[in-house]
């Protein structure tokens, strides 16, 4: 079982950088395959983007295409989130989360442990 802690958030203001950094507990975290979700007050938790065990493979949700990069470090047991040209939109809590397998990565619900989120908060 890998625990996860996310940090980095903060306050931004519109056009701004964040890179949010997510670390594993132990040297298991470099099997699994990583997340990043994040959810908005009232609203579901939706898919930011992903990247495949050894960092090979990336995808991301198209709202955040050519804004957002995933990275990993497996020797830091870290996986990274570079959030770029924020909007007042991005605003919500980022989770990072975990799975074993490499299918259904857009469903939050096919991850298999998660984080307990950090906030990011873009200003107009």
């Amino acid at each position: 079982q890998v625990q996860l802690v996310e940090s980095g958030g903060g306050l931004v203001q519109a056009g701004g950088s964040l890179r949010l950094s997510c670390g594993g507990s132990d040297s298991s975290f470099s099997i699994y395959n990583m997340g990043w979700f994040r959810q908005a007050p009232g609203k579901e938790r939706e898919f930011v983007g992903y990247i495949t065990w050894g960092g090979a493979s990336t995808d991301y949700a198209d709202f955040v295409k050519g804004r957002f990069a995933i990275s990993r470090d497996n020797a830091e047991n870290t996986v990274y989130l570079q959030m770029n040209s924020l909007k007042p939109e991005d605003t919500a809590m980022y989770y990072c989360a975990a799975k074993a397998r490499d299918d259904n990565y857009y469903e939050a619900r096919s991850y298999d442990y998660w984080g307990q989120g950090t906030q990011v908060t873009v200003s107009s």
